[in-house]
């Protein structure tokens, strides 16, 4: 699959992440029954199925055998400090672990309590995987491959420049101004760099334009979808012959 097939798709699941959500708060609010603020848009689920679909299709035509992979059922893992954690896609072959995927995304207009959320739960997750591997809890793998994706909205509220609380000490000078848009960016370039995920993959949409045509940005050169996909296509590739 070369980048323009990538490209096809990516806008395909973005629109489908739109109408998904879409879908979902409708329903919710039909059955009188929605969530606070744009929380039923996150509570039903799939909103990253396009993504998964897309990053499955690459692992199958990598060279791993499609019973290897697995998404949405039989995708829980066992932790360290938890009894286990399920991830949006998975490669367990010959019951060695070759990969575990995490693919999130944020809409407004709640981002503070949520990006803290999510910032938590990216590094919390990881640490339990990568505790419970050293304890030897998927058998004699070798290290698997371990990635992390997130889509973010696109709007006035993720761009704004933020201020910081200091009461005591200052924080990290990159943070000072930084919009959520640029805190998500810090937070994934942060993960790779200090070895909690192999890769990591940051895009932002806006809301019409991505539900008319799937449109997307990759504001970080080093957070690319391309080479998200490069990462995880060469750490398959030395697992698995196609």
């Amino acid at each position: 699959m070369d980048e323009q097939q990538v490209q096809a798709i990516a806008h395909e699941a973005v629109k489908l992440f739109w109408q998904t959500r879409d879908q979902q708060t409708e329903r919710q609010s039909t059955a009188g029954r929605s969530d606070q603020g744009a929380r039923s848009a996150v509570t039903g689920g799939a909103q990253m199925d396009g993504f998964i679909d897309l990053f499955a299709k690459i692992v199958k035509d990598t060279g791993a055998p499609a019973s290897s992979i697995f998404l949405k059922r039989s995708v829980e893992l066992p932790g360290f400090f938890r009894p286990s954690k399920k991830w949006d896609l998975l490669v367990v072959a010959g019951g060695q672990l070759y990969a575990a995927l995490e693919a999130k995304s944020q809409i407004g207009p709640s981002f503070g309590n949520n990006f803290n959320n999510r910032t938590e739960e990216a590094i919390g997750s990881a640490t339990d995987l990568w505790t419970a591997y050293r304890q030897g809890a998927f058998n004699k793998s070798a290290k698997p491959w371990l990635g992390y994706m997130m889509l973010l909205e696109d709007c006035p509220a993720s761009r704004a420049p933020l201020r910081v609380a200091e009461p005591h000490f200052k924080v990290f000078s990159e943070f000072k101004s930084a919009s959520y848009a640029q805190r998500y960016e810090f937070l994934l370039r942060k993960l790779v760099r200090e070895r909690l995920y192999d890769g990591a993959c940051f895009l932002t949409t806006e809301s019409a334009s991505g539900l008319a045509g799937g449109s997307y940005q990759q504001p970080a050169e080093d957070l690319q979808l391309m080479g998200f996909i490069r990462s995880l296509i060469a750490h398959i590739s030395a697992n698995f012959k196609s």
